[in-house]
């Protein structure tokens, strides 16, 4: 009984412990995810605006003015950009993030991957460590992996660029990006857009309304600055989201694990009582007979 004693007292300070730590991750996560939040959220307007702009100005343009972002190609050579967290312990959103790379590599990049023309760009290590395993065949870039370490407008857009060089240079007919869209701190979505070639708008039988743009200077080159500017903000956008969505999970996940940690700890107090009365009646009762046994004598 003694045993039994000591070990439910070893687990009730283990979870103890381990709540002490799911605890003090979860003020640390809701700490940064007050700034990713507020990162995200002016981030998010203002790229989205850009973006539209630019779907609508490459759908309406006329013969005397095209970008090479904007030219839909036979899909030959594919790269799936990754996005995910360095860290784990964030409930299941580095895979459901991993997941929706893979509808896609099963899907739209089908027959690359069969072909072995489709390169996997994983940024953040829980991606890398998923694809290297699963994907072994595939074309692994690892080269930007541990970009969550500075996510600057400045560092991030050297791997945005990198993009836009190697499809101008048709090393690549599309690329898509697989990343978490933060919605608040217990909603994250996990999609996958396309970046390029830039989407379109698809116009209406019979519409033919022109967007109301003024071009100065010429078309040709505002369109030189203006469509890589928007596009590495576009993907700026995808990591900021990635990065609040991590922290949310994560406060999340350690809010539940506090949670069942103080659950565990009631039944193991509960267990240990019960023992521990049962240690004590044995007692009295051995105490009770030793007496009993002495009167006879």
């Amino acid at each position: 009984m003694a045993a039994n004693l000591k070990e439910v007292r070893e687990r009730i300070r283990s979870v103890q412990n381990t709540q002490q730590i799911t605890k003090a991750m979860k003020m640390v996560s809701a700490a940064k995810l007050r700034r990713a939040q507020d990162a995200i959220q002016k981030m998010r307007p203002y790229a989205e605006k850009l973006n539209n702009m630019l779907s609508n100005i490459l759908s309406n343009l006329e013969g005397d003015a095209e970008t090479v972002f904007g030219q839909e190609r036979e899909l030959k050579q594919a790269c799936l950009v990754v996005v995910t967290s360095d860290r784990g312990l964030c409930g299941a959103f580095n895979t459901n993030v991993c997941k929706a790379a893979v509808q896609t590599i099963e899907t739209k990049f089908a027959d690359a991957y069969a072909n072995g023309n489709l390169t996997i760009m994983c940024i953040g290590k829980r991606g890398f460590d998923y694809f290297r395993k699963r994907y072994s065949d595939a074309a692994i870039d690892n080269s930007h992996v541990n970009l969550f370490h500075d996510l600057s407008f400045e560092n991030i857009s050297k791997v945005a660029k990198s993009l836009l060089v190697a499809f101008e240079k048709q090393e690549f007919d599309a690329i898509d990006v697989a990343y978490g869209k933060f919605k608040n701190a217990a909603t994250q979505y996990t999609i996958t857009e396309q970046f390029l070639p830039v989407a379109r708008i698809e116009k209406e039988e019979g519409d033919n309304l022109l967007a109301d743009y003024i071009f100065e200077p010429s078309k040709v080159q505002l369109l030189e600055y203006l469509v890589p500017t928007i596009l590495q903000t576009q993907f700026q956008k995808f990591l900021l989201d990635t990065n609040a969505s991590e922290h949310g999970a994560r406060m999340t996940a350690m809010d539940k694990a506090t949670e069942n940690a103080n659950e565990l700890l009631r039944d193991l107090r509960i267990s240990y009582n019960k023992a521990r009365q049962e240690a004590i009646t044995n007692e009295i009762l051995e105490i009770v007979g030793g007496a009993a046994a002495l009167e006879s004598n």
